[in-house]
């Protein structure tokens, strides 16, 4: 990022600006709207920002966002726990919950597999799946990586590694989204589409 005010400002910018998905305009955006706030708005974002990197950590058993040892998923005795469910990261845990479709447990992987990134398998949190898996109460895994190459190579490794822990492996389905264009549709959501194919009468 080029050098375009001075001292604090260029120091807030250029902070903004390390973000993930937030790009020049954007950090120029963001730090004059601080600029133009209110002391105490600055001051509680400020303290939401500290709070946040004291208090939240990892869930210990799932690898979700937690303030305690373990997350409020893993804590909650209603959730059945025959069933965990397998993302790469804690937003997709509070997507999954918004669809009320899923009552199990999770497991948070903290990426996928991207060797052009070198990220691999030892870099995810596999090994910690695997014990959850031995006391013969999870009788269902069930695999919702992203629906692109990273996600489709982390399904396909977790895939060969639990063909042989003797529970059912199953791979959240994917496909068109409603609204689409087939024309626009990349190779992977076309493949997915096909394979999840229903016969209709």
């Amino acid at each position: 990022m080029s050098l375009l005010y001075e001292g604090a400002l260029q120091d807030l910018v250029e902070e903004f600006g390390r973000l993930p998905g937030i790009g020049p305009k954007s950090a120029q955006r963001m730090a004059f709207h601080i600029l133009q706030a209110d002391t105490a708005d600055v001051d509680a974002l400020a303290t939401a920002l500290r709070e946040v990197k004291r208090r939240v950590r990892f869930c210990e058993t799932c690898g979700n966002v937690a303030e305690d040892e373990t997350c409020v998923i893993c804590r909650d005795e209603r959730r059945d726990r025959s069933m965990i469910c397998v993302v790469e990261e804690p937003k997709d845990v509070l997507a999954i919950e918004r669809t009320r479709e899923f009552r199990g447990l999770y497991h948070v992987l903290g990426g996928s597999i991207d060797p052009m990134a070198g990220i691999g398998p030892d870099d995810l949190r596999i090994r910690t799946l695997l014990p959850r898996l031995q006391d013969g109460e999870v009788t269902e895994v069930v695999i919702a990586t992203d629906p692109n190459l990273e996600g489709e190579a982390t399904a396909t490794y977790l895939i060969r590694l639990l063909s042989s822990v003797g529970i059912t492996v199953s791979r959240l389905a994917s496909g068109l989204p409603v609204g689409g264009d087939l024309e626009y549709a990349d190779e992977v959501t076309l493949g997915r589409a096909f394979e999840g194919r229903r016969t209709v009468t």
